[in-house]
């Protein structure tokens, strides 16, 4: 990490990150994530004798013959789960056009989900990237260790400007040698193909896409010139806000870049949830937790 000072400012954000995302914890994702996602499946526990009703092909048939009397096996599910966030760090999330930076808003949403992670004793990572890999944390339980991670959202200076899903989803593919419950945050303004990589990871894992956008960025503010910077490549266009072409041409893109990023999640079976700055995501939140429990 680039700059080691830990203003003030910041302090009191991640406090007041804590204390927001706890309380949608416990008010509203209490038992939601267990009931959502499921452990990897059942463990063998121990063996017991056999009892009338117990289901026959559990039976040990290698101790019962040495016990000369039916035993079974018994199992227990498996729970500790393995939560990855994948953020998008590129230059492109530091803007922010109301009261917070897509950044800052994507670091609240992982902080509730990795909340309600550790609540239920499963362990939480985090890959934070650009066009490479900036910063990996490995997964860990306990308050501390995503009081950490918030931390490292909100404060990491990326060395790449540009944005690469397509890097993050390699190096999670190599670094998460057993299922995953994966969180992609970007606002997905990158050109780059993400279908085949996105497709990938979903067959291995639970993939879920989370695009975080500004509400500047969905209308154009209200001035009439307004001249537009990438932030991740510097280059500038000039639109005249009241012409109708121009807004035609801005709009038109937009929608071209959403129906894409709809059009993936849909093919690989994968979640998209969209967030804006300035909005409560809670909703949002127990809406998936919701729709995902109905469907299971």
């Amino acid at each position: 990490m680039k700059s080691t000072s830990f203003p003030l400012d910041l302090l009191k954000r991640i406090r007041r990150i804590e204390i927001e995302t706890t309380k949608l914890v416990e008010e509203l994702l209490a038992g939601a994530w267990a009931s959502v996602f499921k452990g990897r499946g059942l463990e063998f526990e121990d063996v017991r004798r056999y009892e009338p009703g117990d289901d026959i092909r559990t039976i040990d048939w290698n101790v019962t013959a040495r016990m000369d009397e039916p035993y079974t096996r018994r199992f227990r599910e498996e729970r500790e789960l393995t939560v990855v966030l994948l953020v998008d760090i590129s230059h492109s999330l530091s803007f922010g056009s109301i009261r917070q930076k897509k950044q800052e808003l994507a670091a609240e949403i992982a902080a509730a989900l990795a909340f309600s992670a550790i609540r239920n004793q499963d362990r939480v990572s985090l890959i934070l990237f650009s066009d490479k890999i900036e910063h990996y944390v490995p997964p860990r339980k306990g308050k501390r260790h995503v009081l950490r991670i918030i931390r490292d959202i909100m404060l990491f200076e990326p060395e790449h400007k540009k944005t690469s899903i397509r890097e993050a989803l390699k190096f999670l593919g190599n670094v998460a040698k057993r299922s995953v419950i994966a969180f992609l945050f970007s606002d997905f303004y990158s050109e780059e193909d993400i279908e085949s990589p996105v497709n990938t990871l979903a067959n291995r894992h639970d993939l879920i896409l989370v695009k975080v956008r500004d509400p500047f960025e969905e209308k154009l503010g209200g001035f009439p010139l307004l001249q537009i910077k990438d932030l991740e490549t510097g280059e500038e266009a000039l639109y005249d806000t009241e012409s109708a072409s121009s807004r035609r041409r801005f709009l038109k893109e937009k929608e071209r870049q959403d129906d894409a990023l709809q059009q993936v999640a849909k093919k690989a079976g994968v979640d998209l949830l969209q967030f804006s700055t300035g909005e409560s995501y809670t909703k949002n939140i127990h809406n998936f937790f919701r729709t995902r429990k109905e469907r299971h």
